[in-house]
């Protein structure tokens, strides 16, 4: 037990200096980015190099509803081996105990890692880069709103009352006074994040009524996506000790912004550590502009990734803050792709398309794999937009059941993910978007009851 404990990440060791460690919570993400898992004494999971959970949490959509299991075999649910990476062992510093978390990996029975686990689907895609001497490295941008409790889903869902007493405000981007109005609870966020030992790069006010955004350091993408997974559960914990709520829906409130997970993307050369989108002289080199050609080539069949939920395509509209098509332009954040100012060294490539509410592993995996066909297929993108973007055509699905239809023909980007993982993920979103189907909206029975 001691030995376990002596090799524990610093922060965690940090966090239990002194004291006797309890319970360990031991969780996987499924397919929406809910953490699933089991929570053990500390003295069980010193002894317990594994543990096992029913493959069928990655059928299990947003409502808690089952996928139909296609196949030969039906639906058996296998028992999966369920191993901790101990380098995520971080802190659960809301909990009433000393508690950390660990997050595992999923394999079979074989050993073999399970296909249609979001961490080992973001791993694969990793690997592809890495047998190329390639190193990407990703930041993401992560934005939510701290909104009033909602306890009744057929009521709107409201801003906070902040510090003042007073409802948060909306067009207020970057204002010291509105970020000020949340100070308690991003006190708690700091604090959370100092017990885990993340690095926040900041924390703004957004456009929304009571919208923030907190940047990340950049860094390897299976490390920052199990930040993003980590700081979301973080954030929502903070925010329910000040009697409110912190939501990730892609648009939670009708005419606000929506909330996006902006990714910034760069590759380096493993070998030399250099970036491989800019030249021995500064310029932009090819691997640059395929980067972002297989991004124009491929986002469109992948949207359904990012924009996992028939909310998230609430967000996609015009003169929002959110892109409408895959344009792609120098410091221009009216496109969908943007090439933010940068010296030479960190030339990145912006992806805006995905949203918050999309699973982090899945999100990034998403986009390294488009950047990755581009840059094997050597494709080339449109010429660079100048202007308004929102100007132009929109060239992204407009709902989640076109997104399906382009990724269930997707074929190149299901062998770079994973065609196992693409079936599973087509099976449990056609069962969440014909589960919202059957549902009457409210706007149907005020306009349609009498009138048609």
């Amino acid at each position: 037990m001691n030995d376990w404990i002596a090799n524990l990440p610093p922060a965690a060791a940090a966090y239990l200096e002194g004291r006797r460690l309890d319970e360990v919570e031991c969780i996987i993400s499924d397919l929406p980015g809910i953490a699933r898992g089991k929570a053990v004494p500390a003295s069980k999971f010193a002894r317990q190099p594994y543990f096992h959970l029913p493959d069928s949490i990655f059928y299990q959509t947003i409502t808690g509803e089952w996928g139909e299991a296609a196949g030969d075999e039906g639906f058996i649910e296998r028992d999966m081996i369920l191993k901790p990476d101990m380098s995520t062992a971080s802190a659960a510093p809301w909990t009433g105990d000393w508690t950390l978390q660990v997050i595992h990996d999923a394999f079979d029975r074989h050993g073999t890692p399970v296909p249609f686990s979001p961490r080992n689907v973001l791993k694969r895609v990793v690997k592809l880069y890495e047998e190329q001497g390639w190193e990407p490295i990703v930041a993401p941008e992560m934005e939510f709103f701290i909104v009033a409790r909602n306890l009744d889903p057929a009521k709107d869902i409201e801003p906070m009352m902040g510090r003042s007493g007073r409802p948060a405000a909306a067009r207020q981007a970057y204002s010291m006074t509105a970020v000020d109005e949340f100070g308690p609870v991003i006190d708690d966020i700091y604090d959370f994040a100092e017990a885990q030992g993340f690095e926040i790069d900041g924390i703004t006010q957004e456009g929304g009524a009571g919208q923030l955004e907190i940047n990340l350091r950049h860094g390897d993408p299976v490390k920052l996506a199990d930040e993003v997974f980590f700081f979301k559960r973080l954030i929502r914990e903070a925010a329910l000790r000040h009697d409110c709520f912190a939501t990730f829906m892609a648009k939670p409130i009708a005419d606000e912004p929506g909330s996006a997970m902006h990714i910034h993307h760069s590759v380096m050369d493993a070998e030399t550590g250099r970036n491989i989108f800019s030249g021995p002289q500064g310029g932009e080199t090819d691997a640059f502009y395929h980067f972002i050609g297989g991004l124009q080539t491929h986002l469109p069949s992948a949207v359904a990734m990012l924009a996992p939920y028939v909310n998230s395509y609430r967000r996609y509209v015009r003169d929002h803050a959110a892109p409408i098509n895959l344009e792609w332009g120098r410091d221009n954040r009216t496109t969908g792709i943007r090439i933010p100012l940068s010296g030479s060294d960190s030339r990145r490539v912006e992806n805006r398309l995905a949203g918050m509410d999309c699973n982090p592993y899945l999100g990034i995996a998403a986009s390294l794999a488009c950047g990755y066909l581009g840059m094997m297929q050597e494709q080339r993108p449109s010429k660079q937009f100048r202007g308004d973007a929102y100007e132009g055509e929109g060239d992204i699905p407009r709902v989640l059941g076109s997104a399906l239809d382009l990724w269930d023909e997707a074929s190149e980007l299901h062998d770079v993910l994973g065609p196992e993982f693409a079936r599973v993920y087509s099976i449990v979103k056609r069962a969440e978007y014909e589960e919202f189907l059957s549902v009457i909206s409210p706007w149907e029975r005020e306009h349609l009851l009498l009138n048609v």
